[in-house]
Formats: structure tokens, C-alpha cells, sequence
């Protein structure tokens, strides 16, 4: 009991070297699976822009791109400020979300705003993952006195929530009103019981109630 009290109050100092040591493990095994899944949506928002209807939700994927673009580099900084290789782990989950987007693309009707609407229902799901990631790497970076690195982190923290924010703004202001027009006039005709967008607190789960 004494050796586990002595590890804690060692691992809050900043003494533990074995645990130091399987944190920073466990920060390079992250930083691969984020790395993977940044390079994943890089091709899944070139997937998402194409299917969009509106030019307002396609320049929003297509700026996304970019963005997630400039998360890569930053990753691959930070590979480099720890001396590893840039290299990928696999994301089952990920994976999932994506396939999710490409099933929402396969049932909605080509051209309609209720494809739009699922759209960005999905690219949020995948920001609120990312955002998960990256809060957590944040927080390893810091523990483990990754300075540089925990700064990059955090941009790119930053630039994940305005996303967010923006993709809400973007439901809310404009996909979420004429999809509901659309499905009023047409009803049935681009997906069961479509359910209009609410204002809520996209931490919470994102403004479509995900």
C-alpha cells in the first residue's frame, strides 16, 4: 500500500520515471492515431465538398480541407520535436465516421438540402472526435513538459472548436431552414422523419442533437 501512495504522489511530482515513460508512450501512440485519422478526413472532406448541394456547405469542406491540410504539418512538426518517424496507426474509429458520411451520401437524394443537412451532421460528429483527441493529447503534451509540442496542440485545438462553431452556425442559419422548407413540401421524399436542427451547445453533442 505504502509502494502505490509512493507512485502517486511520485507520478504527481513529475518523479515516476516509469510512468513518464508509458505517458509518453501512450502520447506517441495517440499522436500516430490522430495522425491517421487527419490524413483520413484530408480525402473524406474532398468526398463530402463533391456530394454537397450548396456552394455554401461546399466551401466550407473545402476550407475544412485545408485546414485539416495544416494539421498534418503540424503533426509531422511534432514528430520531429520528439524524434519519431512520422508513421500512421490505424483508427477504427475513424474509420467508422467516415463510413457513416458515406452511407448518409448513399441515402439522401443528390442535389437535395437534406443531404447537406446530413452532411454536416457527420463532418460534426468527426470534429467532436477530433476535438476528444486532441484535448487529450493536449493534456499528455503538458504532463509530460512537451512545451513545443503541447503549443502546436493547442492551435490546432483551437482551430477544431471554430470549426465546430462554424459548421453550427452554418446548420442553424441556413441548411437547417430550407432543408425543413424542402422536406415540408416534399414530404418523405429525401429521408424519414427528418428532424429540424435545434440551437444547442455543440459540446453537448452538436446542434442536430448527435
Amino acid at each position: 500500500m505504502a509502494a502505490l501512495a509512493d507512485r502517486i504522489a511520485s507520478f504527481f511530482s513529475g518523479n515516476d520515471s516509469t510512468t513518464d515513460e508509458g505517458l509518453r508512450d501512450l502520447f506517441i501512440t495517440e499522436l500516430k492515431s490522430v495522425y491517421y485519422t487527419e490524413n483520413q478526413a484530408v480525402d473524406a472532406l474532398g468526398k463530402q465538398a463533391k456530394a454537397s448541394t450548396t456552394d455554401e456547405v461546399r466551401s466550407a469542406f473545402l476550407q475544412h480541407q485545408e485546414q485539416s491540410r495544416t494539421h498534418v504539418d503540424r503533426l509531422e512538426e511534432i514528430f520531429k520535436i520528439i524524434g519519431i518517424r512520422s508513421e500512421e496507426r490505424v483508427s477504427e474509429g475513424i474509420n467508422g465516421l467516415i463510413d457513416d458520411v458515406e452511407r448518409t451520401i448513399a441515402s439522401t437524394e443528390s442535389g437535395s438540402l437534406t443531404r447537406d443537412a446530413g452532411l454536416i451532421i457527420g463532418a460534426q460528429t468527426i470534429e467532436h472526435y477530433e476535438i476528444a483527441i486532441y484535448g487529450s493529447l493536449l493534456t499528455l503534451a503538458r504532463v509530460l513538459d512537451f512545451t513545443q509540442s503541447a503549443e502546436l496542440l493547442e492551435k490546432t485545438l483551437a482551430e477544431e472548436k471554430e470549426t465546430d462553431r462554424r459548421l453550427t452556425e452554418l446548420a442553424e442559419t441556413f441548411v437547417n431552414k430550407r432543408s425543413k422548407e424542402e422536406e415540408d413540401q416534399h414530404p418523405g421524399s429525401h429521408h424519414a422523419s427528418r428532424q429540424p436542427i435545434v440551437n444547442a451547445d455543440v459540446t453537448a453533442g452538436g446542434p442536430l442533437g448527435i
